[in-house]
């Protein structure tokens, strides 16, 4: 069994993306890692070869800036740069990460087992994950229908897929036609670090990358508002690699208890009621479980 993984990165030092601990966190894992790497004004691609790991392959890429955000398929450039990476893989597995998520050490031989338990099951064409969105600090994750709980990162790489935008994986059928993928669950976790960079580097973020989805001026970052009641305190242990990018925090983040609660989050309240009483999921998958 050959396993591929890949990624896409451009200006990942100035973003605030804690693509080192990442990588480093599925090299174990995997017999080639493939990037492909935007133009970076910063030192992204030296602290990529610092890494100083035979199994990366860096891939130049080009942007383009021109792809009109709005169409119905938003964010196209991303799909477009992680479907250039997947496009270079050559394992019977392509294990995509993306730049702010990390495998826990812990869950490294229960992801290899799943992709040697299901690799001559042609039925699964895809591995799953669940998710920890961890927010404002490292004591604390966002848990509502509003965060995904789970998703596809690992695709088999003998069928035809593409990405139509950096979240979720198209399985195509025909000529006009294409599905999620049909996946097993790894019963592994990714830990998502995005909402823990700083807001500064959350606002440089939003506006590198808020064009390619839509066309209007976002507002600063501000963590606290949010709805308290979807923050839940995180005690258990961190993945090894990441731990020293986070910085230091006392108990779990303090949301602003003015904080008015936008008519999105009143639904997931709504939601989340529901799913304790009926002891379901509303949270959207883009795959069909099928093992």
């Amino acid at each position: 069994m050959k396993v591929s993984g890949f990624t896409f990165l451009r200006s990942g030092q100035k973003l605030g993306y804690p693509f080192v601990a990442s990588i480093r966190s599925i090299l174990p894992l995997v017999d080639e890692f493939v990037i492909a790497l935007g133009p970076c004004d910063d030192d992204t691609e030296k602290m990529l070869r610092e890494i100083g790991d035979a199994k990366i392959r860096i891939l130049p890429t080009t942007w383009n800036e021109n792809i009109r955000p709005d169409y119905s398929v938003k964010g196209f450039v991303y799909g477009q740069q992680k479907s250039i990476a997947l496009f270079n893989c050559t394992g019977d597995w392509a294990f995509y990460l993306e730049a702010d998520e990390v495998l826990h050490e812990n869950d490294l031989p229960k992801i290899r087992a799943a992709m040697e338990k299901y690799l001559d099951d042609e039925r699964v064409e895809a591995l799953a994950f669940d998710y920890l969105h961890f927010y404002g600090n490292k004591n604390t994750i966002a848990w509502s229908p509003g965060w995904y709980r789970s998703e596809v990162r690992i695709i088999r790489n003998t069928i035809p897929v593409w990405s139509s935008e950096a979240l979720f994986f198209n399985v195509i059928e025909a000529h006009k036609k294409s599905r999620y993928p049909r996946a097993a669950h790894t019963g592994a976790t990714i830990f998502h670090y995005g909402w823990v960079r700083s807001e500064e580097q959350m606002n440089l973020k939003s506006a590198a990358v808020l064009k390619y989805w839509q066309n209007r001026a976002d507002t600063d970052s501000d963590y606290t508002k949010i709805d308290a009641k979807v923050l839940k305190l995180f005690s258990e242990t961190h993945p090894k690699v990441i731990q020293d990018w986070l910085p230091k925090a006392d108990g779990i983040f303090q949301a602003d208890p003015n904080h008015q609660l936008t008519s999105r989050e009143k639904k997931h309240r709504r939601m989340l009621k529901l799913e304790k009483l009926f002891g379901v999921q509303f949270s959207k998958k883009h795959y069909q479980l099928v093992r």
